[in-house]
């Protein structure tokens, strides 16, 4: 593909800025338990009075038993939490008004972690609404099961089966539903046809609330940017009704780096893109038909991972996490070809511009063909480094022009947290790890190297007195040569913030503790840079603010490699009617017009 389509001509290519959340973190006084399809209009209203034109979402799938929107049960169906059962057609009389009211009465909003026993809770009372309304497939709702046919029914049939089989794997099934065999599944569509049917009238439910909501956006001017992630769980519609196209004997994950020092182990399954182009790629095109229906973007998860992808066996046990992969495909000089010739596809595809996650190890060929495509990577302030030379940070006119600049993502901690525990640090767990690959005894070398009283949170600050790369090769004891990854870690952390204070043009000397002004600064930084986009976590933004109470580093959306019930369930502090009478609203909004992307 020579000239690949890309519709930035609908976008524009006017500078903007925006918010990211998942729609889990906010509420509003009247969600029920987590937020709705109705809150994601609030939602939209308050990017508009913050001078934000871009709403990232987190995915909105439907959600697994782990709550992981990136490990979600379908590429194509929605989370059935996010239906607001006060917009539904007669739940505001008789005893489905009464249940909708006990329902929100015993899942109050506003609590700092979403409680998901909520999602139950409202699927039983879609059933109440579903059964009272004896709704039949015809007009709209037969026309939208007759455009999704290619995932809808067997999607349905997955949820119903799931249920049947007390919500255990599919793989877990007795061998006539987990092989789908044609006689056996036929008696069960006859025998619980409208199990089957409510899962799909669900789903009709959920475009028809979001379709409202992206309509109310376009009438606001705010973009819409989804996340389409690149893999799906295991345990999914998706993989039961299509194993052909998935490598079930590897789980994918990613390499070891200075931050996860035994790489990660996320389990999903990775693709048999051989047997996907077999079938025309039809697989992906309907997933980006569908996502079209909800966004002007769409964020590609884990763009590097369609040019080569950290494949662990899947027997390998899970202590090891990331640490026994490879990458496929193996072979280096395929990485180019296979990575261009997914995006080509997906950009004559879909009608959204398409934006990538291109954070990690990068292969060379990766970068080279998103600017090629005009696709916008991410410029990570915390990691737009010169990382071979003078190890400092870019200034914001060297950040890349087609790219979406961000203090911190879903999966880092925000960057109040990453200045106060993580700047200027190394992973503790890494270094150990290092050292004892090179036979360097850690408990001895560790009181030379790192301060005590201000390394937390499994990281090593350094001690100032290290001032040396001489020095610090002396203490570890072994010849330079030996020593070119410790050497990296040291160039590239030492003196770590101190740097970024002089790139922020804070006055006086550097302060340990972050503060709104310094918050501010580095908001600046990525609102001043050439990136196109300039795209903030909610809660970067909300901490200009004193609305937060205790260590910021509790406010983390996610912690890669953990299975949490804080993980993915984290709200902010104030309702969406409160936090647009904050003061921090109109903050924002002068910071974004002051920087030219109001």
């Amino acid at each position: 593909m020579d000239k690949p389509r890309n519709d930035w001509k609908t976008i524009g290519r006017e500078k903007r800025s925006g918010v990211l959340t998942g729609l889990f973190s906010v509420y509003s006084k009247d969600s029920i338990g987590v937020a709705d399809f109705s809150d994601l209009k609030l939602l939209i209203d308050w990017c508009v009075m913050s001078g934000n034109s871009i709403l990232e979402l987190l995915p909105m799938n439907d959600l697994g038993s782990t709550f992981c929107p990136y490990d979600a049960v379908s590429s194509f169906a929605l989370e059935p939490s996010y239906i607001s059962l006060q917009m539904l057609p007669g739940a505001g009389k008789g005893i489905i008004a009464k249940r909708i009211a006990a329902l929100k009465k015993d899942f109050p909003a506003g609590r700092p972690y979403v409680n998901y026993s909520i999602k139950a809770a409202k699927l039983a009372v879609l059933r109440e609404i579903f059964d009272a309304s004896a709704i039949k497939p015809s007009g709209e709702f037969k026309s939208f099961m007759d455009e999704n046919s290619y995932w809808l029914e067997d999607y349905a049939l997955y949820k119903a089966v799931k249920e049947k089989n007390g919500g255990k794997p599919w793989y877990e099934w007795p061998e006539p539903y987990k092989d789908r065999r044609a006689k056996e599944m036929e008696l069960f569509r006859r025998e619980n046809g409208k199990d089957v049917s409510f899962h799909m009238w669900v789903q009709w439910q959920t475009s028809i609330q979001f379709k409202a909501a992206k309509e109310h956006a376009a009438k606001k001017k705010v973009l819409l940017n989804g996340d389409l992630p690149i893999l799906i769980s295991r345990d999914s519609a998706d993989v039961w009704s299509h194993p052909e196209f998935f490598k079930l004997d590897f789980a994918a994950g990613a390499p070891p780096d200075m931050y996860c020092a035994k790489g990660q182990r996320w389990g999903m399954p990775t693709y048999e893109w051989d047997v996907i182009a077999g079938d025309a790629y039809r697989y992906p095109k309907e997933k980006l038909k569908y996502a079209g229906n909800f966004y002007d973007i769409l964020r590609v998860d884990h763009v590097v991972g369609l040019f080569r992808i950290w494949s662990i066996p899947y027997n390998d046990p899970a202590e090891n996490e990331g640490l026994n992969g490879t990458f496929n495909p193996r072979d280096e000089k395929e990485w180019d070809g296979h990575g261009r010739k997914i995006l080509a596809m997906m950009l004559e595809g879909s009608g959204m511009l398409l934006a990538a996650e291109d954070l990690g190890v990068i292969p060379k060929e990766c970068p080279k063909a998103l600017a090629e495509f005009e696709i916008p990577g991410n410029d990570v302030q915390r990691w737009v480094k010169d990382w071979k030379t003078k190890h400092d940070f870019l200034p914001p006119k060297e950040y890349r022009a087609m790219s979406v600049s961000m203090l911190s993502t879903h999966d880092t901690t925000n960057w109040v947290a990453w200045w106060e525990n993580e700047a200027g640090t190394v992973d503790e767990a890494l270094f150990i790890r290092k050292c004892a690959d090179r036979k360097i005894d850690y408990s001895s070398v560790k009181p030379a190297l790192f301060d005590n009283a201000l390394s937390r949170h499994g990281r090593l600050r350094w001690l100032k007195d290290v001032s040396s790369k001489e020095r610090y090769i002396e203490i570890l004891g072994k010849r330079p040569e030996e020593l070119a990854d410790f050497i990296e870690l040291y160039e590239n952390t030492y003196m770590e913030k101190e740097k970024l204070w002089k790139g922020l043009g804070l006055e006086g000397g550097m302060r340990e503790s972050c503060d709104s002004r310094i918050l501010e600064a580095a908001l600046t930084v990525t609102l001043e840079s050439r990136s196109v986009f300039s795209i903030n976590l909610i809660f970067d933004w909300l901490m200009l603010t004193n609305i937060f109470k205790g260590d910021p580093y509790t406010y983390r959306v996610n912690t890669p490699g953990t299975i949490s019930d804080k993980n993915w369930s984290l709200t902010i502090p104030v309702s969406l009617e409160d936090l647009t009478r904050n003061k921090v609203t109109s903050k924002i909004r002068k910071m974004v017009a002051s920087s030219g992307r109001g």
